[in-house]
């Protein structure tokens, strides 16, 4: 097992590595479209509450021709949890004291016929250590084609690790990204895991195969339908859709929920938000 701090540090510079080749290629697609759309990346600091510094990341944004918004940050931070917050986190009840490190990504397409997508990993350390996230895909336009390629890649990803994994975290996903007041599904589903510990290498072998697997899978996906030609009632479609996303990420995501209560940057926080929406 590896020392505690080199654990820390193999997984923050994993992260990063994963923000880098998953930038380069969106970028690459948009050079495709014809597109010079790159990344704007803008770094920020955190303040613990105790008034120390707390660590902080950087948050990457393109506005392209094929992603109308993709946000995709990084970020390492670490204190202490405030007041009752702790005993909502795990591990964290008796000591507020959390280190975390961890890639978010949120995708929205200017094709309604290409899905919205969202992916995260990241790793924990209160009195546990953990490692969390997954992937689901948001289609406005389902294509079965899509959603079936999209869970066999990530079923794949599971069964090489725990035969256990995919119906256990796709199951996760199912009930995690459900809106209750809409009474639907935020979309086609995915994968979702957290408190994921024990076996440290196993744990986090098995975090890199999720990163690798959406870098393989999302990418076929976008270029599969980014040259669709849509009407304007698709594209409307897929505007109140978006509000349904939005809905969701504001009032039931935890990670949205995470990040303002440990002081992180609200323009990172928020960049899962679509440019645009239409609530009919």
């Amino acid at each position: 097992m590896k020392p505690l701090d080199t654990q820390q540090d193999v997984a923050r510079i994993w992260f990063e590595s994963l923000r880098d080749q998953i930038c380069a290629e969106f970028e690459k697609i948009e050079a495709e479209a014809g597109s010079d759309a790159k990344f704007d990346y803008l770094a920020w600091d955190r303040i613990d509450p105790s008034g120390a510094p707390g660590g902080g990341g950087v948050r990457g944004v393109m506005k392209g021709k094929v992603f109308e918004k993709v946000g995709v940050n990084v970020s390492t931070v670490g204190g202490t949890f405030e007041g009752d917050f702790a005993r909502t986190i795990h591990g964290a009840g008796e000591d507020p004291h959390f280190f975390a490190t961890g890639i978010s990504l949120v995708a929205h397409m200017a094709n309604p016929h290409v899905p919205a997508v969202h992916m995260n990993t990241r790793f924990l350390v209160t009195t546990k250590r953990w490692f969390g996230g997954g992937a689901d895909l948001n289609p406005p336009i389902p294509y079965e084609e899509d959603t079936a390629e999209f869970h066999a890649a990530f079923k794949a990803a599971c069964d090489a690790h725990d035969p256990d994994h995919y119906p256990r975290f796709k199951k996760w996903a199912d009930d995690y990204f459900y809106i209750p007041h809409r009474k639907v599904h935020r979309g086609v589903g995915g994968i979702f895991y957290d408190h994921v510990e024990g076996d440290w290498d196993a744990n986090f072998a098995f975090t890199q195969d999720v990163g690798r697997t959406f870098l393989d899978i999302f990418p076929r996906i976008v270029r599969r339908r980014m040259g669709m030609e849509f009407t304007a009632a698709e594209k409307q479609q897929q505007l109140e859709w978006r509000g349904r996303y939005a809905e969701f990420n504001l009032i039931y995501d935890r990670g949205t929920l995470f990040g303002l209560k440990t002081g992180g940057n609200i323009d990172a926080i928020l960049m899962s938000l679509p440019p645009e929406a239409t609530w009919s």
